[in-house]
This record gives structure tokens, sequence and C-alpha cells, in this order.
């Protein structure tokens, strides 16, 4: 006996209490259902619906056996959709979008400490950048990410906000590289480098708008999507790169650029880990486990630190928040 279809059709029925309207959203003659139900009857052994030619009643065997019907009729449902999700693939896997710019020490952290905690799943890795994680874990693409905020979260899960106090990158010979720290308002008359715009749009207008309430803009804003390309402006001497402090601020370059921090620390970038909402617990507590690696990975190595906590609309309009990360 096909006990899962008998049950569908018992469901069905005991929603509608009519026979015919049942057979309806069945798809069939309403004979073979009426037969349906009868074996059902049969093999539980109990009647659960009491036919008049009037009216059609579940009986108290039905009552009690229904919810459970509904419960055996999902968990079939999720067998049958983890069949498929095995199928394409998606089983044991966490897709999570990074900025391009993190850099190796933090991704290589992430990758170890994710495996180290969930052994059992792959962690598949895309460098995307914010507005693009956006839209991925809208469509489903992307399960998780690390974003640049503001940006627009609506519909999506936020981990708690990270923050990186922002300073200068300068060329070593210039007067303000003998400061301790340097104004902003120092360094009007001095080109910006930045990341592209099309990256993280509401963090590059907030990172401009920040400079400017502090007494700079920049003549020029050339945008760089890579550190190295920043540094070799800031070498070059035709610009400054407002960045976090990075373990090695000349990049190698033998001492030719120095990092300093600003006065009154008026620029912090914000970071957080995003993730779509999924109704499916044993992938929501995966992607659970890499967005709290994440943000230890984040804290330990790329020296973020916690931020006070915002209410949730507000999260959507922080300022300012993205940028190059080391």
């Amino acid at each position: 006996m096909n006990v899962v279809g008998h049950l569908h059709c018992f469901v069905i029925v005991a929603e509608e209490l009519h026979f015919g309207h049942a057979a309806e959203r069945l798809g069939m003659a309403q004979p073979p259902l009426s037969q349906r139900i009868q074996r059902l009857e049969k093999e539980l052994g109990v009647r659960l619906f009491d036919r008049t030619s009037r009216k059609v009643e579940l009986t108290a065997a039905g009552r009690l056996l229904l919810d459970d019907a509904r419960d055996i009729l999902s968990r079939v449902e999720r067998v049958y959709d983890l069949a498929e999700r095995a199928r394409l693939g998606e089983i044991g896997t966490v897709r999570a979008g990074l900025p391009s710019d993190l850099g190796g020490p933090p991704v290589a952290a992430l990758i170890a400490a994710f495996r180290e905690r969930r052994p059992d799943l792959r962690l598949e890795l895309r460098e995307i950048s914010t507005a693009e994680q956006i839209g991925a874990l809208a469509d489903g693409t992307l399960d998780a990410g690390v974003v640049r905020h503001p940006c627009d979260a609506r519909d999506l899960e936020l981990g708690p906000l990270l923050g990186q106090p922002v300073g200068v990158l300068l060329p070593a010979g210039a007067g303000l590289a003998d400061a301790a720290e340097v104004h902003l308002s120092d360094l009007a008359g001095h080109d910006l480098v930045t990341f592209p715009r099309d990256e993280a749009p509401g963090a590059h207008d907030d990172l401009l708008a920040g400079c400017r309430r502090h007494g700079y803009a920049p003549p020029a804003v050339h945008e760089a999507r890579h550190p190295q390309f920043a540094l070799g402006l800031v070498l070059a001497g035709t610009a400054v790169a407002l960045v976090p402090r990075t373990a090695d601020p000349g990049g190698g370059a033998g001492g030719g650029a120095v990092w300093r921090p600003l006065h009154g620390e008026p620029l912090t970038w914000r970071t957080s880990c995003a993730w779509r909402r999924t109704a499916d617990p044993e992938h929501a507590r995966a992607i659970a486990d890499f967005t709290a690696v994440a943000t230890a990975v984040l804290r330990r190595e790329a020296g973020m630190a916690p931020l006070d906590a915002v209410p949730a609309p507000a999260r959507r309009v922080l300022r300012p928040s993205s940028g190059f990360l080391a």
C-alpha cells in the first residue's frame, strides 16, 4: 500500500471535508479517492471520517491522527528536498563571499578555522564585492558573506558590527610622515586613492562625505581595485590613501610608505557578516558556524573591534564602512 499517497489524500479530505472538492484538488476522480481512504482506514483499523449524504466530518480518531499525518508528509517532503539538493551538489557546502581586499592571512585563517570547526562541510569562497554579495545573497547563489556598511541589508541577517579606525598612507618622505598623527584637514591639496565605488557604493560615498566634514576635499579621487595599485600611487607621491593600519604599510617597498593615525579617529570602516535566512535547520546551523568563525577571524587577523549595538533599522545607514583590509 502507498501509505504516503493515502496519507496525502486523508489530509486533503480532512481540510476540505468534501470528497468532491478534495478530488478536484488532487486531480483525480472521486471514486478512487474514496477507495484510497477506505484502504487507509482498513490498514489502520479505525474509521477516519463520518460520512453522510449531507456532510463529512472527522472522527475522534481522524482528528487525533491529522497532525501526525501532516508531520509525516512534511518529513517525506524534506527527504525529497534533501535528495534533490544532494543531486545538485548543495549538501554539505557553505557558499560565502569575501571582499577582494581582505588580504591573504585573514582568508587563510578563516579557511583553517572553519575546517577545524566543521570538518564535515565544504567551504566554497568567492572573491566578490559588497554590492555583488547583496545581490547574490538575495538570489540564493550565496549563503553568507562579509559586507561593508552602509549597504542595503533588507531581508538579510547581520552579525556583530566590527570597526577599524582609518589612518593615512603617505610617502615616507612627505612632511606629514614625521607627525605622530595627522588631521584630515592636513591632507588638503592631496589627491585621494580609494576603493572603486561600484564595490561598495554606500561606503565609498560615506568615506568622501566624512573627509569633507573634517576639512579634506581631495582635488581628485583615484579608484584602486587592488591595494598594491593604491600603494603605487602613494609611492609615486601623487596621492594619499585612507586605510586601516597594516602590518607592512610600505608593502615591501623598503619603507617607501608610512601609515599614520588620524587625529580623533574621525573615520571608521564598518564590516559585518551577512546571510540569507533559511528554513533548513541544518543549513542554518552551518551558516551560523561560518559567521561565528568569520567574525572571530576578522577580529583576530584583521584587527577589527566590536562596535556598539545598533538598532536593526539603523544598520542600513551606518557610516562609513569599506576599504582596504590587510
